[in-house]
């Protein structure tokens, strides 16, 4: 695999604060990482910067070995970063099937595929995004990410606020989408014990910094780690 995303001691916040401080990792071509920590630790924070709608004062953001600590947001989508903020932003006013093909970018990714892994979707094609449920309009969300068919997908809280039931499937979803390995997969979550199992990396982030990063398989099996930052252990 090749080094797709590199951070290199990004510093980033909003206004004057700071909320991240001497951030850095790197992600491979089809990798996937699980993003870890408390609340208002800088996890969703993370994931803005690496889009650009932070104010980033030190440090270094590559993608596909460009440069793109200067580049604006919509730079950014079109060079290979897919965001699903925990809003979701999907479009109320189009149906189902338009909220999909109006983003579509050519890849692996198509509507055939996207309505294999979320069949609710082609079941709702008609219906309007604003007629879906809280579940349902998650997924039309993720299925629209996936039609620009990014080099690295970025998903903030997916399962926050979800019943069960539909957290189970959307785990599903995300599992095969690392199966695929057609995008690297970062995923910002606060239940550990969800998203260890069906990702390679895992980072922890306490007040801004990260404070752990490893296997997630190791980090599973270590309930020190997750009690000492997470405040849970492993269920």
């Amino acid at each position: 695999m090749s080094r797709l995303l590199e951070v290199d001691s990004v510093w980033a916040g909003y206004g004057n604060s700071t909320v991240l401080e001497d951030i850095t990792f790197d992600l491979d071509a089809g990798a996937s990482l699980a993003l870890l920590g408390r609340n208002g630790m800088g996890k969703s924070t993370l994931l803005a910067t690496l889009m650009g709608a932070t104010r980033q004062s030190r440090g270094r953001i590559g993608l596909d070995g460009a440069d793109i600590t200067a580049v604006p947001s919509y730079r950014r989508a079109r060079a290979g970063l897919g965001w699903v903020p925990q809003e979701r932003d999907i479009f109320p006013s189009l149906t189902v099937e338009e909220n999909l093909t109006v983003v579509a970018r050519p890849g692996p990714w198509a509507l055939e595929q996207v309505y294999a892994m979320f069949p609710r979707l082609q079941e709702r094609r008609a219906n309007m995004g604003n007629e879906l449920s809280g579940g349902e309009q998650q997924m039309l969300a993720m299925g629209r990410a996936l039609m620009l068919n990014p080099k690295i997908l970025l998903l903030d809280e997916p399962l926050e606020g979800l019943a069960p039931l539909i957290c189970q499937e959307l785990l599903v979803s995300i599992a095969q989408m690392v199966a695929t390995g057609n995008s690297a997969l970062v995923l910002v979550e606060q239940h550990a014990h969800q998203i260890l199992p069906i990702t390679q990396q895992a980072i922890v982030l306490e007040r801004g910094r990260i404070v752990h990063r490893g296997q997630s398989e190791a980090l599973a099996a270590d309930p020190s780690v997750l009690d000492r930052w997470l405040g849970v252990a492993a269920h």
